[in-house]
């Protein structure tokens, strides 16, 4: 009789289509920014800063949602996510006043946005050791193509039955889809009887041994490692989502048709697409450093392309450029965690990392908007950006897994 294929790969694809309705939405921000801001006439940086508290909101949850992911599994954590994220959404149908997006979308979605990376990512990276880096590129690559897929199909809504409807369909697919997938999560493979690859268990004990690495949270916090990571992840994140929020309105403020503009996003999710996979898979042969750092280096040519774009081909350029390299980052940040701190407490691990490295994501799209509020001008964001990347590549060479006798020696 053939074997049952790997209950692993279940979980890729449950992950996968998860952060497909998660991230989807999330990219499609951009066209409900440009038309609640034609509406209510409001500053940039004033509707930028609801996304800001979304993204400090949903990072920093993640530290909890890491953590109840190791306590109760995924399965309810997930679900429990897919309620408040589309009751948020749904929510943002009401708008009427600036302060409703800070509540909507800045913490009612930002709580269920951080049940989705983190228990998701974490829990492949559970179910896999030897192919971990192309389990997480693949279930990741799920955001990507949602960031491809959503923001047309958004502008698409918008201009048919007007942004308001538009957000409670997207709210009534994120609920009842990703309650649907949330039972598919299954913990670890332990759980089932199984092992992680699928592998035989003698291999797999073997890996274990020549790791040597299963670290609590805080004993990895009492590593360098811990804290350059940190530091490596807040560098490239902090100007992470200033193309998702602010692309859309700088091409338009360039001339170019709202629905052409919205494709610039849906380029950065393609190029994600591919970019996870490739990065994924690649990082399993030579490494997680030397893969993420040509990410870095290309994420610092995607900013300073931005900066010097005055028109659609430079935008869609440096657009996949972004894609690519910020879709490989991502990808291997939980596997790079597991790598350096093991498998037994991932989830509470990757949700605390997220949670203070990812929280920098709030101020990009903040400080961009409000250079553009006072310059008429976002050229100086981009070329901060690519100098916060650069510093990130030069720290990454610190970056290394932590001994146990480093451990030791700080327990003593």
């Amino acid at each position: 009789m053939r074997p049952a294929p790997f209950y692993g790969w279940v979980v890729v694809g449950a992950a996968f289509f998860v952060l497909f309705m998660a991230y989807g939405a999330q990219f499609s921000f951009g066209v409900f920014f440009s038309a609640m801001l034609e509406e209510f006439g409001w500053s940039r940086a004033a509707l930028s800063g609801a996304f800001a508290l979304y993204a400090f909101g949903y990072s920093t949850f993640a530290a909890v949602a890491g953590s109840l992911t190791d306590r109760w599994g995924p399965r309810v954590v997930v679900a429990t996510g897919g309620v408040f994220l589309g009751a948020g959404w749904i929510a943002m149908s009401a708008t009427s006043a600036v302060w409703h997006p800070y509540v909507f979308y800045g913490v009612v979605a930002a709580l269920g946005m951080s049940t989705a990376n983190v228990p998701c990512s974490a829990t492949v990276a559970r179910w896999f050791i030897r192919r971990r880096g192309l389990a997480t590129g693949a279930a990741t690559a799920g955001g990507s193509l949602g960031a491809f897929a959503f923001p047309p199909i958004a502008q698409l809504l918008v201009s048919r039955v007007g942004w308001r409807w538009a957000y409670i369909v997207f709210g009534v697919a994120l609920l009842l889809t990703i309650n649907l997938l949330a039972p598919l999560m299954k913990r670890d493979p332990e759980r089932l009887g199984l092992t992680p690859d699928g592998d035989p268990p003698e291999e797999v004990r073997g890996a274990r041994l020549e790791g040597g690495r299963d670290f609590t949270m805080a004993q990895a916090m009492r590593t360098r490692a811990f804290w350059v990571l940190f530091a490596v992840f807040s560098g490239t994140w902090f100007s992470i989502f200033t193309p998702l929020v602010h692309l859309v309105p700088l091409a338009r403020g360039l001339g170019i048709d709202p629905l052409v503009a919205a494709t610039l996003v849906s380029a950065i999710g393609m190029a994600g697409i591919i970019g996870r996979l490739i990065m994924g898979s690649v990082s399993d042969r030579i490494g997680r450093r030397p893969a993420i750092g040509v990410g870095l280096a290309l994420q610092v040519a995607a900013f300073l392309g931005y900066a010097e774009a005055g028109a659609l081909p430079g935008l869609y350029a440096s657009s996949i450029a972004f894609g690519f390299s910020y879709g490989g980052i991502s990808a291997l940040f939980p596997a790079m965690v597991a790598d350096f701190f093991g498998r037994g407490h991932a989830g509470s691990l990757v949700g605390l990392l997220f949670a203070l490295a990812g929280s920098m994501a709030a101020w990009g799209p903040l400080a961009a908007g409000f250079i553009y509020d006072r310059t008429g001008s976002y050229g100086p964001a981009w070329v901060g950006s690519a100098a916060l990347n650069l510093l990130a590549l030069g720290l990454l060479a610190w970056a290394r897994p932590p001994r146990r006798l480093e451990l030791s020696l700080k327990e003593a």
